[in-house]
């Protein structure tokens, strides 16, 4: 194969691995919400934006084109046109795959620690940090004395 040759190979994979990338994006137009009301639109944006790929994980399904987050998209869809509330399909979403789906779980007791950890690691941070600075502080005088 010449070198022309090789270069419009590459070209069309290219091209292809383009049209594979772009694919999720074609997917989630076909969902639509042309046959929502704006005020079903504006609840699906906040819906999606609080529940969490499964899949991409630091991801919301809003955001994620994962074929997980295009299915919850439109199970959300359908609940919104089903009527529920913005409640239920939480309560549905959390029964069906866990608390790890919600951004925001609810407090409640098995998730206490979930809630409580950052305060326990800024606590167990700062207490590290103190004992350091109380181990530092003497020697650091010490030293200054000797030098004057």
């Amino acid at each position: 194969m010449s070198g022309a040759g090789k270069g419009v190979a590459m070209r069309r994979i290219w091209l292809s691995v383009l049209c594979v990338m772009m694919l999720p994006g074609a997917l989630l137009a076909a969902i639509g919400d042309e046959d929502l009301s704006a005020e079903q639109r504006q609840r699906f944006h906040q819906l999606t934006t609080e529940l969490r790929c499964l899949v991409c994980q630091n991801q919301s399904i809003a955001e994620s084109n994962a074929d997980l987050a295009l299915d919850l998209k439109r199970q959300v869809r359908q609940q919104i046109l089903e009527g529920r509330s913005d409640d239920a399909i939480r309560t549905y979403m959390r029964e069906r795959y866990g608390d790890f789906v919600l951004y925001k779980p609810a407090v409640e007791p098995k998730t206490y620690l979930l809630w409580a950890s950052p305060a326990l690691l800024l606590l167990i941070a700062l207490f590290i940090l103190a004992r350091r600075l109380r181990r530092a502080g003497p020697e650091d005088d010490e030293a200054d004395e000797e030098l004057s």
